[in-house]
C-alpha cells in the first residue's frame, strides 16, 4: 500500500492510434458549418492480466465497442473547443468501460485555420476513472 492507502499496482495499457472522423467542431462558424477531419489516439489504462492469462474477451474491453463510442462524439454534437470535445471523450469512455482506470485522450485538427505555417493543432488530456 502507499501512503494514500491504494495498493501500487502497475496498469497495462490500450492504444487506439490514429482513429480518423470528419466532424463540425470549431470557434468559427465556418467550421462549424463545413467540417473538416479530425485525429482522436486514445491510451486507455487497465489490468490486462486476467484477460491475457484466459483470453477472453470478456475480461478486457473491445477496441471496436470504444472506436464506436468516439466515432458517435467525434461526429456527433458540434463543440467550439477541442477541449471540449476531448473531455467529451474521456467521461464517455471512463463511463462506458468501467474496466479503464484511466484515459489519455489527444484530438488532433489537422489544417486549423490559423494564418501562418501550422501543420496541426493538438490537444492532449489525462483523466482518472471516478473512485468507487
Amino acid at each position: 500500500m502507499n501512503k494514500t492507502g491504494e495498493t501500487d499496482v502497475l496498469l497495462d495499457e490500450i492504444a487506439l492510434l490514429g482513429m480518423r472522423f470528419y466532424g463540425y467542431h470549431g470557434a468559427y462558424e465556418g467550421e462549424r458549418q463545413l467540417g473538416q477531419r479530425f485525429i482522436v489516439s486514445l491510451w486507455l489504462s487497465i489490468d490486462l492480466r486476467r484477460a491475457g492469462e484466459a483470453d477472453d474477451l470478456g475480461l478486457t474491453v473491445n477496441y471496436a465497442d470504444v472506436y464506436a463510442a468516439v466515432q458517435t462524439i467525434v461526429e456527433g454534437e458540434p463543440k467550439r473547443l477541442l477541449e471540449a470535445l476531448a473531455e467529451r471523450i474521456a467521461q464517455t469512455v471512463l463511463c462506458e468501460f468501467p474496466l479503464i482506470r484511466s484515459i489519455v485522450v489527444e484530438v488532433e485538427k489537422p489544417g486549423a485555420p490559423i494564418p501562418g505555417v501550422l501543420d496541426t493543432v493538438r490537444v492532449r488530456i489525462h483523466r482518472k476513472a471516478p473512485s468507487d
